[in-house]
């Protein structure tokens, strides 16, 4: 089945309801969240060339979505450094089912066509629906970026600008992992080797990883910007992404011979040597065989190689394993995960690495419980992939990719958060091999069973970012997020019933170390005890305070994950969208309706306005829920509930 999907646009209409609204007025669609306009295109220079913005209609006569099949050589690269994302739609082709769910088949230029698409990507654990017009960028009537061989074609060039909506434009598309856009098409848990480094059996494991359904990429590296996509003497080109499409054995000579089939984006510029589409070597191996693996063999990007020969020329193999369970070689087992997101804020949790060991014990802290081991093993299996958010889109605003990594320390059996002494006097018993400034660094590792603490962190101290953490085990592991020594000091204040006023001053103290805002306000305090109080004392004792502390950090990250400039506030557009990731339906009337009680002048909602309105939200729903007139999570009352509720 397919995963539910988050609708994305800030009106919170679906695809579909946009797409009727269009035909019904008989006009095409124009996207208001990302606009033919040159911002769209470019943030850090002026448009260098007149751009026109043209429909497919306009491009060709008779448009198609998808002519004959998505294949491999639909993809084109354009005037964009933007290979990475090429090789992983490259490698999406190859995926039936996994290609029908990240480009939906419900689409096309014929019957019920309104100049509008949808696209499914996956972000930080969220599948998200994302709608585009079909107006692409053109010079002199050709596209400029994405385009098909056949000219008539628009799947992959409406894909890309899916892409560039999610990310904030097309140039923020420039430069990446293969890895990165793999995971987004997928959800799925990346792996990297090292060619010049490899394990004994990574022929077997690509093999498997092909089998299994895996996307694969690879790149030769470069030592300077100046060696950028230069061409070697042998037809391939340095720091430049590949999708790896096919891995076979042949017969050759009496002997058997290891083949990696490889592609280049750019759909031309191939490999010359030993294997290559016009090479002797096919012509001593059996007419069948040669007739299966060459069934293709244009000048289209794709060649083949001998295995050693790749070994030699390719440095780094990213293989993106398409869901938890394809990370074993037994299809029969299931992984189990442990999902967290945590922030590194400046001055608070952005510890940076072991060295800066004054302040590396500020960091979140996870505890990782490991009873079982592996089945017939003495050691326990375990994935841990740490993944930055939203850099890509920060990009305009002058922030890039950090560089991050974690370590794993064997843990004391105190639930505490630790402090300097104990990383100053422990050394970890796991680390990632490498800080890099990618988006998601992974690790796999064999340990033995026990407690684990869990260091997640950026290189230098005081930079700050969201981050997602995944924690994979072959058994079931239990994982905790530890607090730290200032939140449990003042959580243990707590041992008697609190008032409005109590409870204002020590939530006060803890939030400003985590949101930047000016304190909560005693009406918000009074809420908060009104939809936590079951035993209607007006005072907040213990026992409820831990129930409300546990919806608090959720409703902190997900405040977080929208005030992404860290200025203390949130779009009130973006409203809804949090609103929905907190379980909450509304109606448009609604939503409206809290826009006006809650934003300001320039639309947007600061930490307090934002925690009275879900407070008074989450008890409407409690209200509800115990008069049995909540249907399917969504809120029908009428005005008079709704101004009682939120304006007095």
């Amino acid at each position: 089945p397919l995963p539910h999907t988050q609708d994305t646009q800030a009106d919170g209409k679906t695809f579909e309801q946009l797409r009727q609204e269009c035909l019904q007025k008989g006009k095409l669609f124009e996207d208001p969240d990302f606009p033919a306009v040159d911002d769209s295109l470019f943030y850090s220079q002026r448009v260098p060339v007149n751009f026109e913005w043209k429909r497919p209609g306009e491009i060709c006569k008779d448009p198609k979505f998808i002519t004959g099949g998505a294949t491999r050589t639909d993809i084109c690269q354009g005037q964009l450094g933007d290979c990475w994302l090429l090789a992983a739609i490259a490698s999406l082709t190859l995926h039936e089912d996994t290609l029908k769910r990240v480009v939906p088949h419900d689409q096309g230029f014929d019957r019920g066509y309104a100049g509008i698409f949808h696209f499914k990507f996956w972000q930080h654990n969220k599948w998200l629906d994302v709608v585009v017009d079909d107006r692409l960028p053109c010079v002199r009537n050709n596209l400029v970026f994405v385009h098909s061989a056949d000219q008539t074609e628009f799947w992959s060039a409406l894909l890309e600008k899916a892409y560039a909506k999610l990310n904030g434009s097309y140039e923020s598309l420039k430069g990446g992992s293969t890895m990165e856009a793999m995971e987004d098409f997928t959800g799925g848990v990346g792996e990297m080797y090292e060619t010049k480094n490899p394990p004994s059996n990574l022929f077997l494991i690509l093999k498997k990883a092909v089998e299994r359904g895996s996307m694969l990429g690879c790149s030769i590296d470069i030592t300077s910007s100046a060696e950028s996509e230069a061409q070697t003497t042998t037809g391939l080109v340095k720091g430049h992404a590949y999708s790896i499409t096919g891995v076979e054995e042949v017969n050759y000579r009496g002997a058997k011979v290891q083949l990696i089939r490889v592609r280049n984006p750019w759909g031309q510029v191939e490999w010359n040597g030993p294997w290559s589409d016009n090479s002797r070597e096919w012509n001593t191996i059996d007419s069948s065989e040669k007739t299966r693996l060459l069934h293709n063999s244009l000048d289209d990007g794709e060649f083949w190689m001998e295995f050693g020969d790749f070994k030699a020329n390719y440095d780094k193999i990213e293989i993106c394993n398409l869901t938890a369970d394809s990370l074993s070689d037994d299809v029969r087992k299931k992984w189990e995960v442990n999902l967290f997101e945590g922030n590194w804020i400046r001055g608070s949790t952005a510890g940076g690495c072991r060295n800066y060991i004054d302040t590396f014990w500020t960091n979140p802290q996870f505890k990782l419980r490991l009873d079982h081991p592996d089945d017939g093993d003495k050691l326990c299996s375990v994935i841990v992939a740490l993944m930055q958010k939203n850099r890509r889109r920060l990009r305009k605003e002058g922030l890039d990719l950090e560089t991050i990594g974690f370590a794993i320390y064997e843990a004391p059996d105190d639930q505490d958060h630790q402090g300097k002494d104990f990383f100053r006097y422990n050394a970890s018993k796991a680390r990632s091999r490498t800080y890099v400034n990618m988006r998601e660094v992974s690790e796999r590792f064999r340990m033995p069973p026990g407690n684990y603490l869990l260091v997640p962190t950026t290189f230098q101290p005081h930079h700050e970012a969201d981050f997602l953490i995944r924690i994979f085990s072959e058994n079931k592991a239990g994982a905790m997020y530890v607090h730290t020594n200032t939140h449990q000091c003042y959580i243990r204040q707590i041992d008697k019933a609190i008032s409005a006023r109590e409870l204002q001053h020590v939530l006060n103290n803890v939030l400003s170390r985590k949101v930047k805002f000016d304190g909560l306000t005693l009406n918000t305090c009074h809420s908060i005890i009104n939809l936590m109080d079951v035993d209607n004392t007006g005072m907040l004792e213990f026992e409820e305070f831990k129930v409300f502390w546990d919806k608090l950090k959720k409703w902190i990250m997900l405040f977080l994950s929208y005030d992404t400039d860290r200025s203390g506030r949130m779009s009130s557009y973006e409203l809804r969208s949090a609103l929905n990731a907190a379980g909450m339906q509304l109606n448009n009337k609604l939503l409206q309706l809290l826009g006006l009680r809650f934003a300001d002048e320039n639309f947007d909602i600061d930490f307090d306005d934002y925690l009275t309105c879900i407070v008074r939200l989450e008890n409407m729903f409690r209200v509800f829920k115990a008069l049995d007139t909540q249907k399917k999570g969504v809120i029908s009352l009428n005005m008079m509930q709704v101004k009682r509720l939120f304006f007095y």
